[in-house]
């Protein structure tokens, strides 16, 4: 994996405001990496570092991605809460990403 791509990664997550939380995919973005949700998940799972706010990045319809029954879904939960986010059944409500000058003009992407 390509180091700056991790860093870009790493920073992007850091900078996810506490009570606040993003997707994979807008991680990907915000690091430079559109359509790289997947490497997203694999640097975060990988990172080890306990000081990461891993806890604010959830999929992009919202749902933390462990199983239930996985106890850092749990885990996940509780940080999230204890931010001031609510959780219900497993799910955040995401803000609305903002339009891009190109949906604004050309509408969605297909």
């Amino acid at each position: 994996m390509d180091p700056d791509a991790r860093d870009r990664i790493i920073a992007a997550v850091r900078a996810v405001p506490r009570g606040q939380v993003a997707g994979y995919g807008e991680i990907a973005r915000r690091a430079g990496l559109p359509g790289r949700a997947r490497l997203v998940a694999r640097v975060l799972g990988d990172a080890g570092d306990r000081a990461l706010p891993w806890f604010r990045i959830v999929r992009s319809d919202g749902r933390i991605a462990f199983p239930p029954a996985h106890a850092l879904h749990a885990e996940q939960a509780t940080r999230l809460r204890r931010e001031g986010v609510a959780v219900e059944g497993g799910r955040v409500r995401m803000a609305r990403r903002a339009v891009q000058i190109d949906e604004a003009v050309w509408g969605p992407r297909a």
